[in-house]
C-alpha cells in the first residue's frame, strides 16, 4: 500500500502540488482493490462510487451499442487514474463498461470522501480541476484524430503517444479504439515502423 501511495503522490504532485497536510488528508482515503483478468468493474446503469488509481494491470473503458458493437474509448494502466470518471463526478449512472484486460491492482477512494475533502481543502479541488482539464485536452486531441486522420496516421500517433501499447493491449481492442477494421489494423502493425 505504501508503494501505491508513493506512486499516487508522484502523479498528484505532477498535476498540482499539494502541501504535506493536504497530501496526508488525501492519502488516508485510498484503499487497495484488485480484480481478476476480464472482470467488469463498472457497468452501464450503475453509478460509479469510486475514484481508481491503477497500480498494476491494463484496463479498458468501452461502449456497447444496441447492436452489440463495441467501441473501446480508453485504456488505463500504471500509473494512471481509471474508472468511469463522468459517472463518478456527475454522480449519474454510467453509460460505459470498465473492464480489466489483465489481473489488476488499484487503490481506490470513495468519491463521497474525496468530494468532502475537495470542499474542505481548496488545493485538492484545484488538483482535481487541473487533472480534468488535462484529460479534456487529451480527449479533444483524440476527437481530432478520430474525425480527421487516416487509419495509418491514427496508428502512428498511437505509437508515438504510447509506444509500448502493442505489447500491453490485444490488437482487437486497439483496432476498435482507433476505429479501424481489425484486418487493416494487422496490416498496419506489419507495415508501419516508428
Amino acid at each position: 500500500m505504501e508503494e501505491s501511495l508513493k506512486l499516487l503522490q508522484s502523479v498528484v504532485q505532477a498535476i498540482h502540488p499539494l502541501d504535506a497536510a493536504d497530501w496526508d488528508a488525501l492519502s488516508r482515503i485510498w484503499k487497495p482493490f484488485s480484480a481478476r483478468r476480464k472482470e467488469i468493474i463498472s457497468v452501464p446503469g450503475e453509478t460509479e462510487r469510486y475514484l481508481y488509481f491503477v497500480t498494476e494491470g491494463v484496463q479498458r473503458i468501452y461502449y456497447l451499442d444496441d447492436q452489440n458493437r463495441e467501441a473501446t474509448l480508453a485504456f488505463t494502466y500504471r500509473p494512471s487514474f481509471g474508472g468511469i470518471i463522468d459517472s463518478v463526478l456527475l454522480e449519474v449512472p454510467s453509460r460505459y463498461y470498465y473492464e480489466t484486460l489483465t489481473p489488476s491492482s488499484f487503490i481506490r477512494a470513495p468519491y463521497a470522501e474525496f468530494k468532502e475533502l475537495a470542499q474542505q481543502r481548496p488545493a485538492i479541488e484545484r488538483m482535481l480541476r487541473r487533472g480534468i482539464t488535462q484529460t479534456l485536452s487529451g480527449i479533444l486531441e483524440r476527437l481530432v484524430e478520430v474525425q480527421c486522420f487516416s487509419s495509418e496516421d491514427k496508428f502512428r500517433n498511437l505509437l508515438k503517444r504510447s509506444p509500448h501499447i502493442l505489447q500491453l493491449v490485444p490488437h482487437k481492442y486497439l483496432a476498435t479504439y482507433l476505429g479501424i477494421d481489425p484486418t487493416n489494423f494487422s496490416k498496419l502493425v506489419n507495415k508501419v515502423r516508428i
